[in-house]
């Protein structure tokens, strides 16, 4: 595949490390992969100009070279949806722009790490969501999750959207595992109810800040607890 498209149940969520961790884990692999994050609500505003921290985590973890026009084409100042954010600036976020800069990635690398914010139905204009998004990019997606009480419910139906949406689910990787008997149960229902695979399930760890661009041991994480197989088989 091309692309694979890293959604979420929910925000704060940690999909930007996992992506971090899955564009890392590639590369190690020998993998040449590029990284994008479509749309940066929140950006960071460093010596008058914006930056994307999430995007500049993925780099980190990956090694990318690319221009971060390409990397991240559109940054809002607000942490709010895209739809929202552009709208306090004035602006309206233009998806043959996201589009474009996806196609030069596609083009110089094996695999691109997309990520995106939120959940899969945060608007990023007007009438246009993130799974409309994915299916502009015409790419497939997976599932970043939380490990403990309340995940089934909300996998399912992050799942059940994308599938009625027409989008290809690859997996789910539960991120942010502790212990309980909420979060080393839910993995195996959530399998059950959405006949998707568990691809991973991701431990905490302290060592990782994607605000403040700390990779911690992520890589290695995602390269020891995902099975690239299941990925590879779809």
């Amino acid at each position: 595949m091309a692309g694979i498209f890293i959604t979420g149940t929910d925000t704060s969520i940690g999909k930007t490390a996992v992506a971090g961790g899955l564009a890392g884990a590639l590369a190690d692999k020998g993998l040449d992969v590029g990284v994008m994050k479509p749309v940066q609500s929140g950006a960071g505003l460093r010596n008058g100009m914006f930056y994307s921290p999430d995007a500049e985590f993925m780099i980190a973890a990956c090694g990318s070279q690319d221009e971060m026009e390409l990397v991240c084409p559109v940054m809002l100042r607000e942490p709010l949806a895209p739809s929202v954010a552009a709208e306090l600036e004035g602006k309206t976020v233009d998806v043959d722009i996201i589009k474009n800069a996806y196609l030069e990635l596609e083009r110089r690398h094996d695999i691109v790490i997309v990520e995106g914010a939120g959940g899969i139905a945060v608007p990023i204009k007007d009438g246009f969501l993130y799974s409309d998004l994915i299916k502009f990019l015409g790419i497939p997606a997976i599932v970043v999750a939380r490990a403990g009480l309340g995940t089934i419910n909300h996998t399912f139906l992050t799942v059940e959207y994308a599938k009625t949406c027409g989008i290809t689910v690859t997996g789910v990787i539960i991120n942010g595992f502790k212990c309980g008997t909420a979060e080393e149960t839910n993995s195996g229902i959530i399998e059950k109810l959405t006949g998707v695979p568990i691809l991973g399930i991701v431990p905490h760890d302290d060592t990782v800040d994607t605000e403040n661009g700390r990779i911690g041991n992520i890589v290695g994480l995602v390269k020891e607890y995902v099975d690239f197989s299941k990925i590879q088989a779809q």
